[in-house]
């Protein structure tokens, strides 16, 4: 008895959904970028200050530079909440008050759609960096963010 063969339409659009999967790459927004300092540890960041931005986050994508990462710029201080949904690079996000102060910092897991990662207390500001970055650099709680966004709004000096 000879297998059953797929029809060709079938086939098609199987391939044709794995050619799309394999493309699908990082947000493509293009974010303006600056350098942030942590106890003279510089980061050169992303700058997430949109909606769409903050929600596209560093979502899809392989890898994050060594000494990179995302800075998630509010308005105001408020609750903060982030999740890993379709973000595969283990990260650690650090929660800032108005003034750059770091609040708490977690350790996030990748792909993780359960999982939610809250501020200890309002945040203006949320930092994400390669997993064990602030660990390597001795940053803590408690510590400062010098951000100074070129062309933007002010940020804490």
């Amino acid at each position: 008895m000879q297998p059953k063969r797929l029809p060709k339409t079938v086939l098609l659009s199987v391939l044709v959904l794995l050619f799309l999967k394999s493309t699908i790459r990082a947000c493509p927004l293009e974010l303006p970028t600056t350098i942030v300092s942590i106890n003279g540890h510089p980061l050169t960041v992303e700058l997430a200050a949109t909606p769409e931005s903050r929600r596209c986050g560093l979502s899809n994508r392989a890898s994050l530079g060594e000494s990179r990462g995302m800075l998630f710029i509010y308005q105001h201080a408020a609750p903060r909440t982030f999740w890993m949904k379709d973000t595969w690079i283990p990260l650690s996000i650090a929660f800032l008050d108005q003034s750059g102060i770091i609040i708490n910092i977690e350790a996030m897991s990748p792909g993780q759609t359960v999982k939610r990662y809250h501020s200890r207390l309002p945040a203006a500001y949320a930092l994400e960096v390669n997993q064990g970055w602030f660990l390597l650099n001795g940053i803590e709680v408690g510590d400062k963010v010098d951000i100074r966004q070129a062309g933007t709004t002010d940020g804490p000096r």
